[in-house]
């Protein structure tokens, strides 16, 4: 049987390896990429693999407390593309640059 036997995978004999996440996106289970490819945020639009330069903070007012801040991060070439989705639902709150260590620029309060 070859590694890749369906058959085999099914009945316990040869498992199959864990299902990894797409390119770019963060899986829920244990990352196996390399911590420079996971420190590296990439744009938030479908099938971009671009580096996001923006992070766009989000909330819905109906299932989100007011202060919640959920986020999508934008490359330079879909970040108004992101902001007028959101904006046109009434849920875009913030679009703030990402700092070159990947968080936003925004001065902390003393």
């Amino acid at each position: 049987m070859s590694q890749d036997d369906l058959l085999g995978a099914l009945d316990g004999t040869n498992p199959a390896p864990p299902p990894s996440a797409p390119a770019g996106r963060p899986s829920s289970g244990t990352d196996t990429r390399s911590a420079s490819a996971a420190d590296q945020q990439v744009c938030s639009r479908k099938g971009c693999g671009h580096l996001a330069a923006w992070r766009l903070e989000w909330n819905n007012p109906r299932i989100h407390a007011p202060e919640r801040r959920k986020t999508w991060l934008a490359c330079e070439d879909h970040r108004d593309w992101l902001a007028d989705y959101l904006q046109s639902r009434g849920l875009l709150r913030d679009v703030l640059p990402l700092a070159s260590n990947g968080t936003d620029t925004r001065e902390k309060d003393s």
